[in-house]
């Protein structure tokens, strides 16, 4: 037979009844309980002004406490946050310092304590890390040194029509230098947004996008008509590795909050959803302090490109011990008598080719090497990765 549990408010229940039987002293209560006078004293107090609720365990928490944040304090963290629903605490906290500087604001965790409290943050489901990419990052030391350049996915406004946001981000900065919803993720309608925004702060030294169709081919070299514009602009079109977003981390966190602050829910049509999409940029910009700048703001580390847009794209030209030759319309090019297909991003382009060995010949389109061309076979063979242009993953500032 199991040992019958007695707990401690059992006990104390069969010592007040004891007590109300009057047939024990508080010294024969004390011994027969094993506790102190002091503490049957104190329970059989508790039980005549209480009754039976006065002998529960009581909190042993100060009722206050003297560094306690005061409640008009907690009261302006509340309302920035129902102001800002996107912003979090330490955005909140570093807003507070700027615009009431006459004031000693809590730390970021207690603001996070008094948004907890009050319910107003939405607990996250924490994600398994990808290990981090193994290949050195480039160099990212400056504002317009890289761009990123994405479709945010798209989704359909309210009256069932597709939209395609175009995002493009300075990686130094964090500024958002474009954001426009495309009914199709085209050239034909995505390079005229690429021109007025190199019009309007210059040519970058570097974009880097994903593998999607508008900046990327399952061509020969990956390259797609987009990025051979870019080359001709003088501007390395590089791309992340295939299926990691997170290698664009920071224009992906961008993406997350312009989905929270435009399309949570969508708007009617694409006109009204442009017209949210034309607000985010200038909030994001100008709005608030962000922890990655030191509690600043993008506006404030942005400087536009030195290099100007030409009037006038320019064609690629080689130099050296090459022989030049133009891609046709369909993508192939003339070589010792025979048609060899090499991309239609590459139509009306000029490649060169220069021999690496008897009957082989690497070809190559400005800075990139897109394969060997074997005169034997009439095939073309990609390069060994490290032969290659190499691909970067982002850059960290």
């Amino acid at each position: 037979m199991p040992w019958k549990e007695i707990c401690p408010m059992d006990q104390k229940v069969q010592m007040i009844a004891d007590y109300l039987s009057q047939e024990y002293s508080i010294t024969q209560l004390s011994r027969r309980y094993e506790v102190s006078r002091k503490t049957v004293y104190k329970w059989t107090g508790c039980y005549r002004r209480e009754g039976p609720p006065g002998l529960e365990e009581r909190t042993k928490a100060p009722k206050m406490h003297p560094n306690a944040t005061p409640p008009e304090v907690a009261r302006e963290i509340v309302a920035v946050k129902l102001r800002h629903e996107r912003w979090g605490p330490k955005r909140i906290s570093a807003w507070l310092e700027t615009h009431h500087a006459g004031k000693v604001w809590p730390a970021a965790s207690t603001a996070s304590g008094i948004l907890n409290r009050e319910g107003l943050v939405k607990p996250r489901r924490k994600k398994r890390r990808t290990p981090p990419y193994p290949e050195p990052f480039s160099e990212c030391r400056r504002p317009s040194a890289v761009w990123s350049a994405d479709f945010k996915k798209q989704f359909r406004t309210e009256d069932g029509r597709l939209c395609y946001p175009l995002t493009i981000y300075d990686n130094y900065s964090r500024y958002i230098l474009c954001c426009r919803g495309l009914s199709h993720p085209t050239l034909e309608e995505t390079m005229p947004w690429f021109d007025r925004v190199f019009k309007e702060h210059g040519l970058p030294q570097t974009i880097r996008t994903d593998n999607g169709a508008a900046f990327a081919s399952v061509g020969l070299g990956g390259l797609s008509r987009l990025s051979v514009r870019f080359t001709e602009l003088g501007i390395k079109a590089e791309r992340i590795e295939p299926g990691h977003p997170e290698k664009n981390g920071r224009h992906e966190r961008m993406h997350r909050s312009l989905k929270e602050a435009t399309a949570r829910p969508t708007k009617g049509d694409r006109k009204e959803q442009q017209k949210a999409f034309d607000e985010f940029p200038q909030e994001h910009n100008t709005g608030g302090p962000h922890e990655a700048l030191g509690q600043k703001t993008p506006a404030s580390f942005y400087r536009p490109s030195m290099r100007p847009y030409p009037t006038k794209v320019p064609k690629v030209e080689y130099h050296g011990d090459v022989i030049v030759r133009q891609v046709r319309h369909n993508g192939e090019i003339r070589w010792r008598g025979e048609l060899v297909y090499l991309s239609e991003a590459l139509a009306g382009e000029p490649v060169a080719l220069k021999q690496k060995e008897q009957h082989l010949w690497e070809i190559r389109f400005s800075s990139y090497a897109l394969g060997v061309l074997s005169e034997l076979t009439g095939r073309i063979t990609p390069l060994p990765a490290k032969q290659r242009r190499e691909v970067l993953p982002m850059c960290p500032v």
